[in-house]
């Protein structure tokens, strides 16, 4: 007689031992096998008599193909899997950060250059000027400004371009694409606009920005969000984001926020130690500091790396036509919290339909000018030296003439003045005992000069030449310049003041 194929009722005293007087070691094998034996039990009678018993967790689960495509497939692997796949990404991601160190070493640097923040000097004398040139800082400004103007016209960013023989309907639906993509950026997408302009500044500061572009499935819709160079991390090797091994974008999110997620089901749960902290980076340690903000006790983030590479997981690697194993590494979006050591997601990052399984490309790397690698140069790289040559001689300058206002010197060991201690004021004699009856003998002042008008026409040839560099010099299109110039020479002087700014980025504006 067949026995029934799933029986659910399983004396369980066959295998469950007493749980008197039990070692800790006992218990806890107890618990092992009571977490085994909790799963489904099938009986089936084979053709010879015998009887085949199955129990605890179904291993089809492993490995098994989610409802979606694009589902998060860490809920599938094995934790061995998952394990191998967190070490790999974390142990990456820090190597690919170590490489960059001197990067983020200059990128900080320079920003004391903008001028945002007084820095109290004690020398070359306690109260000499911590003033900062602002050149650096008004050419990042103007840039911001001029390639606003030209990348975000009133009309929308998008124009659409007919490849090949133009037709009436073509026109019309090109018409309507551009129409529709315009309402779609400026008014449903609202975060393209504040977010595109703060990239600006960013991008003239530090000479690479990007913009990553996804749709979001809780808003329902595309999503272009900036991210600054020092959250986007590549190896070292890379040249390109098209060619690059990993892309990761390091991702400092609040403890709320990454439970929303959690709870959407876009992350799975947590089971690492939770090590979250306020603890910050170096780059935004500066910024804190212009900024004049530091974070709270109760300021937890967690800091997550979602990595955009490529693997060779083994429950789901990639198969020829006869089923055989290529060893082929696909593209998959990998996230990891930074503070647990946990897998959040997995999730492919190539088209279904797609035969040679390409990586979808959610990153736009915008650059100020190329540079020698994957990072483009910026304005606190190309005006560094220039901006502290200003700074140092506008100080000196300053010095000179605080020196020179507030004289000081020697006096004689026995002239007495009252109250000595207090300055002068405007219009006040002051008593003076003069041994020998000569105040002029009694008093030397140190020869102290005016600022010197060499120094002036040195920093104003280091301003002059950083305005030459960046096209912002005066052409005599403002104030007191010639009122009657042609308009057409003026708007044509106005544009050579964005042709340098502009002649990188268009080119990415076409993604």
């Amino acid at each position: 007689m067949a026995l029934s194929p799933k029986v659910n009722n399983v004396d369980r005293a066959l295998i469950q031992a007493p749980v008197e007087d039990m070692s800790f070691e006992e218990e806890d094998l107890q618990a092992q096998q009571d977490a085994f034996f909790d799963g489904e039990v099938e009986i089936v009678e084979d053709e010879d008599g015998g009887i085949e018993i199955t129990t605890g967790i179904d291993e089809d689960v492993f490995g098994a193909e989610p409802e979606n495509f694009y589902d998060n497939l860490a809920e599938n692997l094995k934790d061995s899997s998952l394990t191998e796949v967190a070490s790999y990404i974390t142990s990456s991601v820090e190597e690919d950060k170590n490489s960059r160190s001197d990067w983020e070493d200059t990128y900080v640097k320079g920003l004391d250059l903008l001028g945002m923040r007084y820095e109290p000097r004690t020398e070359p004398f306690e109260g000499a000027t911590g003033v900062i040139h602002p050149l650096l800082n008004e050419a990042i400004t103007q840039f911001q400004a001029s390639a606003y103007k030209e990348m975000l016209p009133s009309g929308g960013p998008v124009r659409a371009n007919i490849i090949g023989k133009p037709t009436p309907e073509i026109e019309q639906q090109a018409q309507r694409v551009q129409e529709y993509m315009n309402y779609q950026i400026m008014y449903e997408m609202q975060e393209y606009e504040p977010e595109f302009d703060q990239m600006l500044y960013y991008l003239g500061l530090a000479g690479s920005a990007f913009k990553k572009v996804y749709r979001d499935e809780i808003l329902g819709r595309p999503v272009s969000k900036f991210v600054p160079a020092e959250e986007v991390v590549v190896p070292y090797i890379a040249t390109d984001l098209q060619s690059a091994e990993r892309i990761t974008h390091v991702i400092k999110i609040s403890q709320n926020e990454l439970k929303k997620l959690q709870l959407s089901g876009f992350y799975m749960d947590m089971e690492g130690e939770n090590n979250a902290s306020s603890s910050t980076d170096e780059v935004q340690t500066a910024y804190d500091d212009i900024e004049g903000i530091s974070p709270t006790y109760n300021d937890e983030q967690f800091t997550l790396y979602e990595c955009h590479c490529f693997l060779d997981i083994e429950e789901y690697s990639d198969k020829d036509e006869s089923g055989e194993e290529t060893g082929l590494k696909l593209p998959y979006i990998v996230t990891v919290c930074k503070d647990t050591g946990d897998v959040l997601s997995i999730r492919r990052n190539y088209l279904q339909e797609d035969a040679n399984k390409d990586k979808i490309q959610h990153f736009v790397q915008y650059k100020f000018t190329p540079g020698l690698g994957f990072y483009g140069f910026g304005l606190i790289h190309l005006l560094g030296n220039l901006s502290r040559t200003a700074t140092a001689n506008l100080r000196q300058l300053i010095d000179a003439g605080t020196l020179a206002n507030m004289p000081a010197g020697f006096k004689a060991r026995g002239l007495r003045i009252a109250d000595e201690q207090n300055p002068l004021s405007p219009g006040e004699f002051r008593d003076v005992d003069v041994p020998g009856g000569d105040l002029k003998a009694s008093l030397m002042p140190l020869p102290y000069k005016e600022p010197s008008a060499t120094l002036f026409q040195l920093m104003g040839f280091v301003v002059d030449a950083a305005q030459r560099f960046i096209g912002t010099t005066d052409m005599g299109v403002g104030n007191g310049g010639n009122q009657e110039m042609p308009v057409g020479t003026t708007i044509a002087l106005l544009e050579r003041v964005v042709v340098l700014f502009l002649r990188y980025i268009n080119g990415y504006m076409r993604h």
